[in-house]
């Protein structure tokens, strides 16, 4: 983690100059936004072989995980974290790939639903080993009951978030 070693020696400066800064704080914010681009990374390498990136990932895992197999673009841009904008190109690109479907809602027309294709389905059940490999490898440092405390902790930090 010697990545790590220098993100803390500027924050030390910065606690010089500025006494108030709130260092802890800071850094986990910080280590959080180097674990999720070492957790993105390693995903989008796993990822690679099969035609598809992180974000296109988390939507069709998004899909995959509702019970009824749909989403409103809305709901999926909720579950996955992303803009609407971002909903838009990403599911473009998932239609593109032939891996995901748009079509009206039965309940009412104006509503749009997406939904995994066969292909999508099947990409799946392709990754999915290499994936589930991946976040074991990923979360190996922590013991079983230190995933749950690890789990329970970031709840409550994202909880806080927002208020």
């Amino acid at each position: 983690m010697a990545d790590f070693a220098s993100t803390e020696q500027r924050l030390a400066v910065t606690c010089r100059r500025y006494p108030d800064f709130p260092r802890r704080p800071a850094t986990l914010v910080r280590l959080v936004k180097h674990i999720y681009k070492l957790l993105n990374d390693e995903a989008n390498l796993s990822l690679k072989p099969h035609g598809v990136n992180h974000p296109e990932y988390n939507l069709m895992m998004m899909l995959y995980g509702t019970a009824s197999g749909t989403m409103s673009p809305s709901e999926l841009a909720d579950a996955a974290g992303e803009k609407s904008a971002n909903i838009t190109r990403l599911t473009n690109e998932l239609c593109d790939k032939g891996l995901i479907t748009r079509t009206a809602s039965a309940d009412d027309r104006r509503k749009i639903e997406l939904s995994l294709t066969a292909k999508g389905l099947a990409l799946i059940d392709s990754f999915l080993p290499d994936i589930c490999s991946l976040v074991e490898r990923q979360a190996r440092q922590l013991t079983a009951s230190e995933q749950v405390q690890f789990e329970k902790l970031l709840k409550k930090f994202l909880g806080g978030l927002g208020e």
